[in-house]
């Protein structure tokens, strides 16, 4: 985002003492001014959604028409606990209502429809977009596409968060910041690929320590979408066909079929629903990421984050086409 606009006002430097003596009111008043979209209330994205509220960005924008039900108030703390105010209220609606008691300067709202309703001229509305809870091709046609199509920047970002594993994939496309080293600043200029160019890059050339989550999360999407399913819409009966279907896939790519674990894409099939503890790991790295590209401040990870809870660990990989 650039820097010109309006000053923060009295409220807001009160209320945002703290983090501007962090990263300063300039990075505060660039996130006061900044919209976001989100697509997709899991329990991951409801993390997110509370630090970014919490932080002060301007608006915050929810998508999502899914009524809600128990099996989503298992992992999306924004969901109230009691089933008779649901009232066939859409995960959006419910979520946007709590949101709002966290921080009343930030304007929360809903938006009816779905990816494949909204044109390009939507995305211009926002400074930053969140998907989650869809199809690899909405990702990549119905979403980031559309955001490089825009003739301003607007970052994007996927997310996925599977069992306790979690992915976050970003695109800033041509994005420069400046950072002090020691007594002197650096410009940094960082070219990201699109969704689609970055899984273009053969696997027999990625590093022999790629993520084996990258591997799997490939996987498990090439057959959802194959077989017709919505994102998580698999079980412990595929398994048998998400395994060959990995015997194909690393068949086709010249890859050795151990680095795509089948006790890792078991466990991906046998418990779709998201571990809270690890929506808040991915949320908080999601948060932290889309707060950085807003304000320009530190450097932003380029351009997955992979996390594992048996790992213990968080990991960064590149991925883009020579």
């Amino acid at each position: 985002m650039e820097g010109d606009g309006e000053e923060l006002t009295a409220q807001e430097t009160a209320l945002y003492d703290r983090q501007i003596r962090v990263w300063g009111a300039d990075a505060q008043r660039r996130l006061s001014k900044a919209h976001v979209l989100v697509y997709g209330m899991k329990g991951t994205v409801a993390e997110f959604c509370k630090n970014i509220v919490l932080a002060g960005v301007g608006s915050l924008t929810l998508v999502d028409d899914r009524v809600a039900t128990e099996e989503a108030f298992s992992s999306n703390f924004l969901i109230p606990p009691v089933e008779d105010v649901y009232g066939g209220k859409t995960l959006a609606e419910l979520c946007c209502n709590s949101l709002k008691d966290f921080n009343p300067m930030v304007r929360v709202s809903v938006e009816k429809g779905d990816l494949a309703s909204f044109d390009v001229e939507f995305f211009s509305k926002f400074n930053v977009v969140v998907v989650s809870c869809c199809s690899l091709s909405a990702k990549v046609k119905l979403a980031n596409d559309k955001c490089r199509k825009l003739s301003k920047r607007v970052a994007f970002y996927a997310v996925d968060c599977r069992d306790s594993c979690g992915e976050v994939f970003v695109d800033l496309q041509d994005y420069k910041y400046s950072k002090k080293r020691q007594d002197e600043t650096i410009e940094c200029d960082l070219k990201y690929p699109s969704f689609e160019n970055a899984l273009s890059v053969p696997w027999r050339s990625l590093h022999k320590r790629m993520s084996k989550l990258y591997f799997a999360m490939r996987v498990i999407e090439k057959f959802e979408e194959a077989e017709g399913r919505s994102a998580g819409g698999v079980s412990i009966e595929d398994l048998s066909a998400v395994l060959k279907l990995k015997k194909d896939l690393c068949t086709a790519q010249s890859l050795n079929e151990t680095h795509v674990p089948d006790t890792l894409l078991e466990r991906l099939v046998t418990n779709t629903t998201e571990f809270p503890p690890v929506c808040a790991v991915i949320g908080g790295i999601l948060g932290q990421e889309v707060i950085k590209a807003i304000s320009g401040k530190g450097d932003p990870l380029k351009n997955f984050f992979f996390f594992d809870v048996f790992d213990g660990k968080g990991i960064i990989e590149d991925i883009s086409p020579n």
